[in-house]
């Protein structure tokens, strides 16, 4: 199976799909990236505050899949920003993972209510990308006001902007200002998990029941998530789903052997509703932003 890889604007390349592993528990992290990387993912995506950092680096380890073929990606949680607390924060993660540089490190909120300490975070960054310690730096979660602030105070374009993107929800204001700096767009929730997780929201619709979604999928003989995925790969996105499932995680994989027609792509694109279903990157959120990242 042919798998697509997308350059970053600092050159460096990064499988189309990686496996993401939002909310999963650590006690199943472990296999689920084993699995994963088994099926012929090479791209793993985690985070400071998902607490499963070690249980991905476990992974790897156990699948017997050399370091340097897996892109590693985690983010910097907002309780470890500000330029010193970072570049400790880089420390934490190799820790935990249980190696000495990462692929992509990226700063998981703009956190508007402290945006200096945010700045001096990335600083950090440009620092540990200037060091070789980490291959490419990026943010998550950055509106386009938020990039621009960036963009007038630090030196390194990022390479990547994580951010929830679905059907439902699509960005368009974002991936064109991530376009016009060559920044690349990654979806979380490319297959609209946000949409119906337990307990997140009410009266949410499930995009993932979605009936173009379903119509489009019957006629490609694909499920709805591949349909979706496949969706992303075809407009040059990066997409990282979310699955424990190992029949799942196969099929989420298997969108590189067939095709949306352009009809098939604007009745996807024409599914957006502009309503986030995710938490508002403009709205602070202490309770949350202060929790304290473990050491290694």
């Amino acid at each position: 199976m042919s798998v697509p890889d997308l350059t970053l604007n600092n050159g460096v390349t990064l499988p189309a799909v990686g496996l993401g592993v939002f909310q999963t528990p650590p006690e199943e992290t472990v296999a689920a990236v084993e699995t994963a990387l088994r099926v012929g993912y090479r791209h793993i995506d985690t985070a400071a505050a998902y607490n499963n950092e070690r249980e991905v680096g476990q992974g790897i380890a156990q699948s017997g899949v050399p370091r340097d073929d897996v892109f590693i990606e985690t983010k910097v949680w907002v309780s470890d920003y500000g330029y010193d607390k970072t570049l400790h924060a880089f420390e934490k993660a190799t820790g935990k993972l249980g190696v000495d540089h990462l692929d992509l490190l990226i700063l998981h909120q703009p956190a508007t209510d402290r945006f200096d300490q945010t700045i001096q975070a990335y600083k950090a960054l440009e620092t540990l990308y200037a060091d070789g310690k980490v291959r490419a730096i990026g943010v998550s979660n950055f509106t386009p006001h938020h990039l621009a602030e960036l963009l007038a105070q630090t030196e390194v374009v990022p390479m990547v902007n994580q951010v929830e993107l679905h059907p439902y929800f699509s960005q368009p204001e974002v991936r064109a200002a991530d376009a016009e700096h060559g920044i690349l767009t990654q979806a979380w929730s490319p297959i609209g998990g946000i949409t119906f997780y337990p307990g997140w929201g009410d009266e949410r619709r499930s995009v993932m029941q979605d009936p173009t979604i379903a119509e489009i999928a019957a006629e490609h003989g694909r499920s709805p998530a591949q349909v979706m995925l496949r969706w992303h790969v075809q407009q040059g996105r990066s997409a990282i789903p979310k699955s424990t499932n190992p029949s799942r995680i196969a099929q989420n994989f298997d969108v590189f052997d067939f095709e949306l027609s352009a009809d098939d792509v604007a009745r996807i694109d024409a599914l957006d509703t502009g309503v986030r279903s995710g938490p508002d990157p403009d709205t602070p959120r202490p309770e949350i932003f202060d929790r304290v990242v473990p050491e290694a």
